[in-house]
């Protein structure tokens, strides 16, 4: 038996067969064409099939990890796009008389290393994105399948790393496990099985060797261990933790319907993150007492220009009215840093995460920012809608929020359209500066939801998505904690409510101490609220002691 350990991404006990993910590594060649006019047209249909490639996979990308992480595949379809990426591939077919699979190779290679020698950690990660997508069109020149990796029983996927179109291309019920030698937690793939729900390890290094491919092993997704070959005793109790962790998910179903209450009579409002309207069945599924974080730009990132007023408007009325008076709160357009929108045509930053993004766009451009508020507060008129408003760093920037919602509503009134006039708006909590002064913002909001990936990022001065930091980025450090407490004490000395909706949200070694902290509502994926529900009912704020 050999024990090898890498980062944990998705918890679970899995067993089974390890498969080596088998890439295209034949060699490219190059040779003189006689006719270069006629090479880039065999590969400008090349690469209108591997456009079409690419919407079926976004397709089935839709109905099995939802639309936030199909967006994803859409990154690729700009890619495939882009003008520069274009113009070189034709630039090397014509002037040096040469084959397009060559030209597509060489552009590849030269973007990649072009992406990953640049300092921004978003940047960096578009280096394996342009070789998926340089890869891809090459397979249509040679007349290949499209790349997808055959199975013909369930395995354990163990790789080099894996792309986000590879991920998605697999066949879920065919796919025990991901253990791959490099990736960060942060990565596409890391999101996408946890959001499919597959017991993953990533960062294994070297010690993920070859000569596994085809051995038996168990994968432990909750330490991060993997045993191959494992003996008698070792198989035995996996199985039993196995078995365990099967029946819990089962006795966690028995909680739906329970209220979130503690043993010694204190609640609080467990709700759902969602990215779009199609996540609305695992919401209710999971019994989420309401939507405390709606990811509007989505909405963006999906669409090729600017989502229409009645676009908008037809999707937060069907969430809505599908909540059924549930609390649905919905935060305005988030876009820049590591969410990019083609047509938004943002210019490239040194430090993106620092820069021209979120609330920071909509009152620059106020046009975008007013037609996302005129179709909310027509959807008000059919649910429970409440406004949250993020990166909010001033006493001013709410103020002028306000003001504009003004002008909104009075358009509004004037053309005789139904909204309610009393919406709940909230801020979200993500910069140092909004925590400092959340006494001075909490009089002029109704509540608070904390951001906490983006506050420990800039409490911390680390790069979230770089893995290289992945051992200095603490989000139990306690200076993230005090300013949740000091967030929490100041929102509730002026009356008003406080949330948590980001990552932290959901990890149950901290619930105690945010019920503690006085905390009134977590708001998690949704497959995660049965077990956070779980969690408070066996609590007792009593006994908890203040550690932080």
């Amino acid at each position: 038996m050999e024990v090898i350990k890498g980062k944990s991404v998705f918890g679970g006990i899995v067993i089974g067969k390890i498969a080596f993910y088998k890439k295209s590594n034949e060699k490219i060649k190059r040779y003189k064409v006689d006719k270069p006019e006629e090479e880039v047209t065999r590969f400008d249909n090349a690469k209108q099939t591997a456009l079409l490639q690419l919407d079926e996979l976004y397709k089935k990308a839709l109905t099995e990890v939802g639309e936030a992480n199909a967006a994803i595949v859409q990154v690729h379809q700009m890619m495939i796009e882009d003008l520069d990426y274009l113009d070189s591939i034709k630039n090397i077919i014509l002037t040096q008389g040469v084959n397009a699979e060559y030209a597509v190779g060489v552009t590849g290679d030269n973007f990649s290393q072009m992406f990953s020698t640049m300092e921004d950690e978003y940047m960096k990660e578009r280096a394996a994105d342009v070789l998926d997508i340089s890869n891809r069109i090459v397979r249509v020149l040679n007349k290949e399948e499209d790349g997808r990796f055959k199975l013909t029983e369930p395995v354990i996927i163990a790789a080099d790393d894996l792309a986000p179109s590879e991920t998605i291309q697999l066949d879920k019920n065919m796919v025990l496990s991901f253990i791959t030698r490099q990736g960060s937690t942060n990565s596409h793939t890391a999101i996408l099985a946890r959001t499919m729900n597959i017991p993953a390890v990533i960062g294994i290094g070297e010690e993920l060797k070859q000569e596994y491919d085809g051995k038996y092993a168990i994968i432990d997704g909750f330490t991060g261990t993997i045993y191959i070959e494992p003996e008698e005793n070792v198989l035995k109790e996996m199985e039993v933790k196995k078995k365990q962790d099967e029946e819990k998910k089962i006795l966690l179903q028995k909680l739906r319907g329970q209220e979130n209450i503690t043993i010694d009579g204190k609640k609080i409002n467990i709700y759902a993150n969602i990215g779009n309207s199609t996540d609305i069945g695992a919401v209710l599924k999971n019994d989420a007492g309401g939507i405390g974080l709606f990811r509007s730009e989505f909405l963006y990132l999906e669409k090729d220009t600017f989502p229409t007023e009645d676009e908008q408007f037809a999707i937060y009325k069907y969430v809505a009215e599908s909540m059924a008076g549930k609390k649905v709160i919905i935060r305005t357009l988030d876009i820049g840093a590591d969410k990019q929108v083609g047509y938004f045509d943002l210019p490239l930053e040194e430090n993106p995460a620092l820069g021209y993004r979120a609330i920071r766009i909509c009152l620059t451009v106020k046009d975008i920012f007013k037609t996302q508020l005129r179709a909310l507060y027509r959807a008000s008129a059919y649910g429970n809608i409440a406004i949250m408003f993020p990166m909010i760093t001033s006493l001013e920037e709410v103020k002028e929020i306000k003001e504009i919602i003004q002008e909104v509503k009075a358009e509004l009134a004037e053309t005789g359209i139904d909204f309610k006039d009393n919406l709940e708006l909230g801020i979200m909590i993500e910069t140092p500066a909004a925590v400092m002064i959340s006494d001075l913002l909490a009089k002029e909001v109704d509540f608070f939801s904390i951001g906490t990936n983006d506050l420990t990022q800039y409490t911390l001065a680390i790069d979230r998505q770089n893995p290289k930091l992945d051992k200095f980025y603490n989000p139990h450090h306690p200076a993230i904690l005090r300013m949740i407490q000091l967030t929490a004490d100041n929102a509730h000395k002026n009356g008003k409510w406080i949330g948590i909706c980001g990552e932290l949200a959901g990890d149950l070694s901290l619930t105690e101490t945010f019920l503690k902290m006085g905390i009134d509502e977590l708001s998690v994926s949704p497959g995660l609220v049965l077990g956070l529900r779980n969690k408070v009912r066996e609590s007792d704020v009593s006994k908890i002691l203040k550690n932080w």
